[in-house]
């Protein structure tokens, strides 16, 4: 074996070390890789450059990035408001069959993000009798089809980069089906199993935010439920103000009126979810004001608002500014914002105007603290754009009519021209992690070959081994790269066992299809482990359960979705 041959060995192994060792750092891992590959002249400067603009890699990062947009229409957020009802049966069966249906097109973690929200604050059923189901559906729903999930992406990158041609569309979706039905319904017995958490109300923790029914309004007449006020994220109706009346707590059943006013607790920076809602007003837009231009004060002691109200001064006039929301530590604050007595020491978040930052006022009655980012929602125009743009790209890349990336490359310029994303958005959320990671995984591939490694690999299988072996060689595969995704990550399991599973294929003279999908399902086959897969981590503290619970629910689901995927691979995908 030559020097060169060590040195990738060696490489390759202490990769995989490093992601044991620093398992919520892969990107920095990969990026040491790729550094040490090329300063010890392992690949070629082509090589390294084939691998960052590697066609399905590309793919996959302008897949996440149109997605950007996808995520701030309502589109996922009306999904979720019919999600929960009160039987827990039917709440189950929808959320699996919904989450994994949107899964199979859209990004599993936005899914999941969308859906959090609802499920942690509905008002019928426990949050960690849910959670761990919506994780799981969105895995599942993930393997449906080649771009429901970066793993299925990755290994089409890798497979492009080893073969020359793509996967298709629907390569993945016989088997994801199976696996659909099959470890759903193995679920659905073991739901009886999840945790009883308590979790904890949010109504009186974050901002005050005041908002008016206007006339016309798509709200009148219909309930807070079937609005789906109940279902925004990290924002809580906690009052209705009626003609001077203060309704709370407000009921799913609640009818809203024309002129109510909806007062709302939590996270300021989720705001523009109520621009989504047809004449529904915050102070900003009744003062003329942009509300994506905030800024978080503290009233001064000294300051002329302690003990009057935003009414009686006329604040607008005052500080070319109008109060959005309000904070009190320690303390709830209650009815119209205009007419809450302002205290010394509350915070206020103000949508300013051009002359704001020019009063000389501002000193005396405020500690001024900082801008405030709020997320952008797409309505209108913009928001049909995004989702039919969207859907009609993957449905044309679907049926072969045009090719997914220069779809994506055309969807990204029109998201783009049409303000619907913008480029410091794009730049800011850009996945490089993703990229170093898919690219130092390509390039190790490409330096396994150089060193000859691969010609080794499928040497030794060639003379040691027969076909007798092969079904054995399949089941190793999928063992390791299951144990890899659940100590690791799923997007690195994928990676590293690529080239071992596509060199087993090669020396056993075989067709290497069956490896590669082996490795595509056994990556994304994480259920035993919240770190394996992104989408656990972020149920496992939102639901409050205990690392038990994971192995309790997720062993029985494992065992069902590898059976499925070791019998039903070969059957699909012919040695």
């Amino acid at each position: 074996m030559t020097i060169e041959a060590i040195t990738t060995i060696i490489i390759f192994i202490a990769t995989i070390a490093g992601l044991l060792k620093f398992q919520n750092r892969p990107a920095a891992v990969f990026g040491v890789t790729l550094l040490s590959l090329v300063g010890l002249g392992l690949v070629s400067r082509e090589q390294l450059l084939s691998s960052i603009a590697n066609p399905g890699l590309v793919t996959l990062i302008l897949l996440i990035v149109c997605s950007f947009a996808l995520e701030k229409t309502r589109l996922l957020r009306v999904v979720a408001s019919k999600v929960i009802v009160k039987s827990y049966k039917s709440t189950f069966a929808r959320l699996f069959t919904i989450t994994a249906a949107c899964s199979a097109l859209l990004n599993n973690t936005a899914v999941v993000a969308t859906l959090l929200s609802p499920i942690r604050n509905n008002p019928h059923h426990y949050a960690s009798k849910l959670l761990l189901p919506l994780s799981y559906a969105a895995i599942l729903g993930g393997t449906l089809t080649l771009i429901g999930t970066s793993t299925n992406l990755i290994v089409n990158s890798l497979f492009i980069d080893a073969s020359g041609h793509s996967l298709s569309f629907f390569s993945f979706t016989s088997i994801g089906i199976m696996l659909v039905i099959g470890c759903g319904l193995t679920l659905a017995i073991c739901a009886r199993f999840l945790p009883e958490n308590e979790q904890e109300t949010d109504g009186s923790e974050g901002y005050f935010i005041d908002a008016k029914i206007t006339e016309n309004s798509e709200l009148i007449g219909k309930t807070v439920e079937s609005n789906g006020l109940r279902h925004l994220e990290s924002l809580f109706l906690v009052e209705v103000v009626r003609e001077g009346r203060l309704i709370t707590p407000v009921y799913p059943n609640e009818i809203l009126q024309q002129d109510d006013r909806l007062i709302f607790s939590g996270d300021i920076t989720k705001l523009a979810q109520l621009k989504q809602f047809s004449g529904l007003e915050t102070f900003a837009h009744q003062n003329s004001l942009e509300d994506s231009n905030l800024t978080e004060v503290v009233v001064r002691q000294e300051s002329i608002l302690v003990r009057r109200t935003l009414k009686q001064l006329g604040f607008r006039a005052l500080f070319d500014a109008a109060v959005v929301a309000i904070r009190r530590d320690g303390e709830e604050v209650s009815g119209k914002l205009g007419d809450v007595k302002i205290r010394a020491g509350d915070f206020l978040v103000l949508a300013v105007g051009d002359d704001f930052k020019s009063r000389r006022n501002l000193s005396k009655n405020f500690i001024v603290l900082s801008g405030v980012e709020t997320e952008t929602r797409l309505s209108g125009w913009r928001a049909g754009l995004s989702i039919l743009g969207f859907l009609s790209t993957v449905l044309f890349a679907a049926f072969g009519i045009i090719d997914l990336m220069q779809g994506l490359v055309l969807l990204l310029g029109a998201l783009v021209f049409s303000q619907s994303l913008n480029v410091n958005e794009i730049i800011r959320r850009l996945p490089i992690d993703i990229w170093l990671v898919v690219a130092s995984a390509i390039l190790l591939s490409h330096a396994l070959v150089n060193a000859g490694v691969v010609e080794s690999i499928g040497h030794l299988v060639n003379t040691s081994l027969d076909a007798q072996h092969l079904y054995l060689a399949l089941i190793i595969v999928y063992l390791l790269t299951w144990l890899m995704t659940e100590l690791v990550t799923n997007n690195a399991a994928a990676a590293l066992m690529f080239p071992i599973a596509y060199s087993l294929g090669l020396g056993f003279g075989v067709d290497v299809m069956p490896f590669v999908m082996t490795v595509a399902f056994a990556a994304s086959g994480s259920f035993v482990s919240p770190y394996g897969y992104q989408t656990n981590l972020m149920v496992y503290n939102a639901g409050k359960y205990r690392f038990n619970d994971f192995i309790k629910i997720g062993l029985p689901v494992s065992l069902i979705y590898g059976l499925i995927v070791i019998v039903s691979v070969p059957y699909f995908f012919p040695f």
